[in-house]
């Protein structure tokens, strides 16, 4: 076993732990990390729910298009014919979807979808979602009648909207 003798004084005193400052100075440097990489996963986490809202969102938006669009341009329109009168839009006083006739009927709904679709399984993942339709007569597109603009806007439960828009010609 041989042991180091010390040379000078000055070897005396050296010792080869840290200090107090240093010790501090490396808390705060780690405390600093973790505090970014902890705020990092969070913001990941908030917005985790994010692409599954807007799946849902498109998801329940088609399933009121193909709805609406099934109906026919506007009531007074012969079965199977075209009809020649002006676009206007005449939506029906019931708010029953039940009974909407055709695309002007749907003109100012405001619901939620649980309240008519119910809330079994496959509607459970729209609570708290809402949904605002509106029609109207589109003469841009310069054609007689005039195609009806359909916008369906879809609020998801963190507040983010969608809209969605199709036409209904009279064909």
């Amino acid at each position: 076993m041989s042991s180091r003798r010390p040379e000078t004084l000055s070897d005396i005193n050296k010792t080869d732990g840290a200090t107090l400052v240093e010790l501090v100075i490396t808390i705060v440097i780690i405390s600093v990390a973790i505090a970014g990489v902890v705020g990092a996963f969070s913001l990941i986490a908030g917005r985790s729910a994010d692409p599954l809202n807007q799946t849902r969102a498109v998801a329940l938006a088609q399933r009121y298009m193909d709805e609406i669009l099934s109906k026919p341009y506007d009531e007074r329109a012969p079965a199977g014919k075209r009809y020649d009168g002006a676009c206007e839009i005449t939506s029906t006083s019931s708010r029953d979807r039940d009974q909407f006739r055709d695309v002007d009927d749907y003109d100012e709904l405001d619901e939620a979808p649980s309240e008519y679709w119910g809330t079994g399984d496959n509607e459970s993942g729209y609570v708290q979602f809402s949904v605002a339709i509106s029609v109207v007569c589109d003469s841009s597109l310069s054609t007689t009648p005039e195609p009806k603009r359909i916008d369906i806007t879809i609020t998801d439960p963190s507040g983010n909207s969608y809209l969605f828009s199709a036409y209904r010609g009279n064909l």
